[in-house]
């Protein structure tokens, strides 16, 4: 079984801070791809921002130099966080945690989505 549990999100102000977390929790499992997507309002769902077990990081145009990505990789808990800056209306939106996720034994991935939380800017 694998648990993702988001925390973080609110409402902030244009130039205001928020840090979202997303922990993998389970058994049996290792964690490759860890990352963070958005989905605004009558739009698509699309990658902010993601982060491999090795710690390389992929940003979208949009939040480069705002946002950053980190990891930390317990025996049986990946955690991912955003740390997001200098926050802007158009970054109002539900951000979901993702984790591709490895079986042991398994060399296929599967993809598992957090729950999803709020995060909106106001101006």
């Amino acid at each position: 079984q694998v648990r993702l549990a988001q925390s973080g999100g609110g409402l902030v102000q244009a130039g205001g801070s928020l840090r979202l977390s997303c922990a993998a929790s389970g058994s049996r499992f290792s964690v490759n791809r860890m990352g963070w997507y958005r989905q605004a309002p009558g739009k698509q769902r699309e990658l902010v921002t993601d982060i491999t077990s090795g710690g390389n990081t992929n940003y979208a145009d949009s939040v480069k130099g705002r946002f950053t990505i980190s990891r930390d990789n317990a025996k049986s808990t990946s955690t991912v966080y955003l740390q997001m800056n200098s926050l802007k209306p158009e970054d109002t939106a539900i951000y979901y945690c993702n984790a591709r996720i490895l079986w042991l034994g398994s060399t296929a991935e599967n993809s598992f989505w957090g729950q999803g939380t709020q995060v909106t800017v106001s101006s």
